[in-house]
Order: C-alpha cells, then structure tokens, then sequence
C-alpha cells in the first residue's frame, strides 16, 4: 500500500491524511465543485473532482470515486464516516477494482446496517435486547398495531437502514402510531433508500453509552473500554466523554463483554463501535446498533488509550503484524470530553447557519485541547453537508479537570461570520448536572431554558 484515496469531504478526510502520512502513505483527495478550495483538497499529496456540489451527484456516486482512484493510480480506499462508509456495494465494488478496501468485510456491514438482522445477532451473541417488532416495509402495515401493543408504549419508529439518529420517531400512544410510521419511511426513503421500519420499546430514563472495539478478521477481537454520549439533540449526539461517568464498574465490564462476544462472533475486521442504551433507573443495557466504521468521536478513545485508531485501520488493511495489540495492553489514562461545534443557532431550534467564516481562530499554544477540523478562517458553510465545522477534544486527569480544559477551549475559540453553538456549550461545560455527571438523552430537552440563550 502506498497511495490512499479518502472517500470523504471535511474534517474526517484531514483527519485519515493525517494518520496516512504518519504512516508514510500518500493521498488522494476527491470534491466537489463546492469544494474544490476545501482544506482536505490542499493537505492531500493529490486532489480529483467527483461533481456538482449535492452529496447524490458526488461523494455518493462510487462511479465517479472509482474513477478517481484509477485516475490517481490509488490502491487503498478509506471511506470515513458518513456518504458511502456503511454502504456493502461500494465496499465490493473497491474490491472488484482491485484496490484495498480499509474498513470491514462488505458481508459485516450489510449483517449490521439491518437493523432488525443486527438485533438477532446480538441476541445470538447472548447481548441483551429491547422488545421490538419485525420489519415493516411502505405499503406492508399489517399487523403493526398489534405489534406495537405488544411493544409497549412509548415506543420508537426507527428505520431499519438508519443510523447516525437519523429516521427514529417517538410515539407515546396509538392513536399517533400511523402518521408517525408514514413520517419515518418517507424519511427512510430518502435518506437510505429503504423505507423499510421496526418498532423498538424506548426507554424513559435513557443513557446512550458505546464500546469501541477493534477485530482483527479471525474471530479475535479486543475493546478500547467506552464513551458516553447521552447529551444529544434531536437523537444527535454533541458532546462524547471517556469514561462514561456514573457508570457502575460491573455494567462497564460486562458492556465490554458483550461487544466483544458479539465482534467475534462476526469476525469482525477493523475499528467498529457497538452502541447500547442503559436504563438510568435500573441500570439494564440493551443492544442498540453497531457501526461499522470509525465514530466522529473516536478521537475521545484515542485520547485517553494513546492509541491511533485510523492509523490501526490502515495498518490492519495493508497486512501489518498486530499481533503484539492484546486486551492486556490497551489501558485508559485520565478523562476526555469532545464537544462538537456547529454552524448552527440554538435559540432557533439548532437551526443551521450556513455562510462565510470571516473569521476562525480555534485554540492554540502549550497545553491547548485538540481539535479537529476541516476548514479554515474564508471558507463557506454551505447547506449542502453536515454543519459540524470542528471537534474540540479536551484531556484531564479526571473529569472536573477535562470540563475545565474543555471549558477555557470554548471560551479561547472564535468564530465570526456564522451563528455556532460554542456559547451553548460553554453553559453546558459549567452546568451543575453536567459536572455532577447526571447526562442523559433527554439532557438537553431538561435543561433547554438554562442551556438554549438568544
């Protein structure tokens, strides 16, 4: 392996370059016309266009990325997280065009990209599961409200293709059932072209807690122990933490157990992220997806393991000995949080804020938290993507301290030209449930007045 292509746009492609030239590996960059002045186009050894700006007609068309590899006489394909990273048939095609795809085998991500097959292999690999129903395709609604009573309400619609909360609804009783499953699949439809749904008993009081685990192909398989990531807005996630704080000692075990049995069991190949949700009242924990790619959050993990995790991606996928990476060595040090910082308004429902970045002038100097980003001070937040313009990654001995790093992070970072949810994450770092470690998903619902300033 020499020379990668990144099929991916932002802050997650500067990431891989980084890790790439770590490894002595060129790069390839892809955009679109959009972004064609992108920050990952100028770090990249080598840059190719993929077409017009709508993710649909470019970073989603594997024709056009193909075309690119062969164009850049590229022999590795990593695809980031987002666009085309879950997505079996690019995988394949990677393979066909005889070129090393970094991630794992197409026959896992299709296993796991089901939602309802996902939930039967977990329960195989004796983790725990919600109640839930089988899959109900648009126009094949029989029998749904019968399933949804033996549910239970409240209960969430969630398509079966989905991931990344996106297509998850909530019904707190029948007479809302049918409108809210028709909501769903047309939302399905268009963001996965599945419209396909299940029903899934929510839990009231709910953490959202993940293992980050690494399969080595051949039924061995290790965890790098977990991340928090209750605080969320609409079933999205904004700020991730390592350790999950509160956490009993015997659930954080037995979590890992579970992720790990159930990576095994598919041999697993490369970095994956199982992802539970934990009754804060009982302290139960269910199964909820597993993606099979890297997290945005990874960097929380790589922050208290010292471990690289793209760099372990890429190392796997060229044939590298890891033999020596056993459970026994992967330890924790400290505490880290990463807040993810959006052009967008709180005060207007999280409402996207796309234009120029007049100015950008993140956290620097010793000691300063990490961040991770993918533009640069001039350049356009365009509606065509994801708003997130930067991570910010904050490392303490425990967590008072990683909130107070993360904390002067905020305050010391300076964004002019579009609307950002850094002062909301200022107040939320100073917020006494927050410090007292009493996250959850309704979090942010909870304490909106507080959180949510104009």
């Amino acid at each position: 392996m020499k020379k990668v292509l990144i099929a991916n746009r932002g802050e997650i492609a500067c990431r891989v370059i980084r890790s790439c030239r770590d490894l002595g590996l060129r790069t390839v960059a892809v955009y679109s016309e959009a972004d064609a002045g992108a920050l990952h186009v100028a770090l990249a050894d080598e840059a190719h266009p993929i077409g017009p700006a709508p993710a649909k007609q470019s970073y989603l068309v594997v024709a056009n990325i193909l075309d690119a590899a062969r164009a850049a006489r590229a022999d590795a394909v990593h695809p980031g997280y987002g666009f085309l990273a879950e997505n079996a048939g690019f995988a394949r095609a990677v393979a066909v065009a005889g070129l090393t795809w970094i991630g794992p085998m197409p026959e896992t991500i299709e296993d796991m990209g089901d939602k309802e097959r996902a939930r039967l292999l977990a329960r195989s690999a004796g983790v725990p599961i919600l109640p839930g129903s089988a899959r109900f395709g648009p126009g094949d609604l029989a029998g749904i409200e019968e399933a949804a009573d033996d549910v239970g309400y409240p209960l969430l619609v969630k398509a079966s293709a989905g991931g990344g909360g996106i297509g998850m609804r909530r019904v707190d009783a029948p007479v809302d059932l049918s409108k809210t499953v028709a909501a769903t699949q047309a939302l399905a439809e268009k963001s996965f072209g599945d419209g396909a749904i299940y029903l899934e008993r929510l839990v009231r009081r709910a953490r959202h807690v993940e293992i980050q685990v690494f399969g080595f192909g051949d039924g061995h398989a290790i965890h790098m122990f977990e991340r928090d990531c209750s605080v969320q807005r609409r079933y999205q996630k904004i700020v991730e933490e390592s350790p999950a704080p509160n956490l009993p000692a015997a659930m954080r075990r037995s979590m890992a157990e579970a992720a790990v049995a159930l990576a095994r069991q598919e041999r697993y190949r490369g970095a994956g992220t199982i992802e539970f949700v934990v009754d804060a009242e009982t302290n139960e924990f269910f199964f909820l997806e597993m993606n099979t790619r890297i997290q945005v959050e990874h960097p929380v993990t790589e922050l208290v393991t010292g471990l690289d995790l793209v760099a372990l991606q890429i190392r796997l996928a060229r044939g590298d000995d890891l033999s020596g990476l056993r459970q026994g060595d992967v330890r924790t040090e400290g505490h880290a949080i990463e807040c993810r910082v959006y052009a967008e308004n709180p005060a207007r429902n999280f409402l996207p804020s796309p234009g120029r970045l007049a100015r950008f002038a993140p956290p620097n100097g010793p000691g300063a938290a990490r961040v991770d980003t993918g533009v640069r001070e001039g350049d356009q937040i365009t509606f065509h993507y994801d708003p997130m313009i930067a991570k910010v990654i904050a490392h303490g001995a425990d967590r008072d301290r990683a909130a107070d790093r993360m904390a002067a992070a905020l305050n010391g970072f300076v964004v002019e030209g579009v609307a950002t949810n850094i002062p909301f994450l200022r107040r939320l770092m100073d917020h006494a449930a927050f410090r007292a470690g009493e996250t959850h998903t309704g979090f942010i619902e909870m304490y909106a007045g507080e959180l949510v300033q104009s």
